[in-house]
Formats: C-alpha cells, structure tokens, sequence
C-alpha cells in the first residue's frame, strides 16, 4: 500500500522517463489528445485474409494456421467431452495419464468434469517444473496467424504455458476472432480498468522451437515441445 506523499511505483518510472526526455507531466492540449487516444485507441491495418471473415470461416482459418505451426488440433461439442478427448490424445502420443489443470477450469459450475475418466491423474495448481501434460483456457485465439492468447492471473498461471514438455490448450469457439487488434479490443472490454490489466499477455503460436543448433529445427527449446489444441463449441 502507498502511504500518503509516497510515489507508487508507477509513478516512479513515468517519473524516471520524463526526467530522461527532459520534460515534465503532460498538460493542456498534449494531455487531453493522450487521454483521446487511450480511451478510443485507433485500430491499425487489418490482413484482407481475415477482414469480414464469417465465424465459420475464422474457425476453418484458425485451423490451418494452428496445423501449420506444428500444433494438433482437436474438436468437441461440449465443454463436458474435453476429458475423453485429452484422455485420447495422450494415449495416441504414448503419454502419461496426467495432467495438472489450470485452476480456472477446475471453477465449479464451468470447469471441467474428470469423473468420466477415472484413469486420469488430475492436479490443480501452479507447475513446479516436475509435471508432463499443462491444461489450460485461453482468453483470445487469431486466426490470423494461429496464435493462442492468454492472460496471467491467480486462475491461469504463466507456468502452465511453458514449464510442461506439453501444453493442451481449451479454445471455446466464442474466443476466435480474425486479426490480432481484435484482441487488444476484448481485452480493453473485458477489463475496462488500468489496475485490472493482467501482469503479462502471452502470445503463443505452435510449441517451442529454435533453429540455432546447426540450422535444424529443435522442438521443446524453450517451453512445451507439443501444442494440442481442442477446440470447443459453445
């Protein structure tokens, strides 16, 4: 807490920048046109490729660019089949049976329901490091590019996204949209207050690879070497 006549912390690296340009706070016009622009921000070029998309056809878009960037991918009906369907998927690429899931997707009332698959080993929580198989939600996917978006919070741990060898991302069909600016629109809506912004965004696009060792691509270089997207309609 900020006691009274103390600089919060955000005031004191505005402060340090405006000292570094050699100029104070904004006031008058520069203030009222800075003020303009935050609170109706312009929205940049949007691609022709995903402008006027309909949502089927966003999802048909978002499918390939997924599959191109070395992603799996996966449909359901339900958000109530997602178990069986992550059950399956670890089977076919020879996988323990468990996974630590987000906690926002163990909320009662919107979380998901393992009962069905009594095999599973299920935990909650933040990774240590230790773990296999991360599951999580998303707040965005482009279609644009096939990249996942998602928010740092209590409920959704950053860890979960890089710390397992493999990551099984929840895509609710109501979360795709077509560019990227599409994005930052919801997120501005959804939390509409400063102090409600999440601490990070990540911006995710098939699993981690790098290309510096000998010029072969290398999969798992920084995060999860494998990417499953299940893709749900709501």
């Amino acid at each position: 807490m900020t006691r009274v006549g103390e600089m919060s912390a955000r005031d004191q690296v505005l402060s340090s920048i405006r000292a570094s340009l050699g100029r104070g706070a904004l006031t008058g016009e520069a203030a009222a046109a800075a003020a303009e622009r935050l609170a109706r921000p312009p929205r940049n070029l949007i691609p022709a490729r995903t402008a006027g998309l309909a949502a089927s056809e966003q999802i048909t878009f978002l499918k390939t660019k997924l599959l191109e960037a070395a992603c799996t991918v996966d449909e359901t009906a339900s958000l109530a089949e997602v178990p069986a369907k992550i059950a399956a998927w670890l089977a076919r690429e020879n996988l323990p049976a468990r996974v630590i899931q987000a906690p926002a997707l163990a909320a009662a009332g919107g979380g998901l329901d393992w009962s069905a698959t009594p095999t599973m080993e299920v935990t909650t929580g933040t990774p240590d490091g230790t773990e296999d198989t991360s599951v999580t939600a998303v707040f965005a996917a482009v279609s644009e590019t096939g990249t996942l978006v998602l928010l740092s919070d209590g409920t959704t741990p950053t860890g979960l996204n890089f710390l397992p060898e493999n990551h099984i991302a929840l895509v609710r069909v109501s979360q795709v949209v077509g560019p990227l600016e599409d994005v930052w629109a919801r997120l501005r809506t959804a939390r509409p207050a400063a102090g409600d912004m999440p601490r990070t965004v990540n911006l995710i696009t098939g699993p981690s690879r790098t290309g510096d060792i000998e010029q072969k691509i290398q999969m798992g270089a920084h995060g999860p070497r494998r990417l499953h997207v299940i893709i749900v309609d709501d």
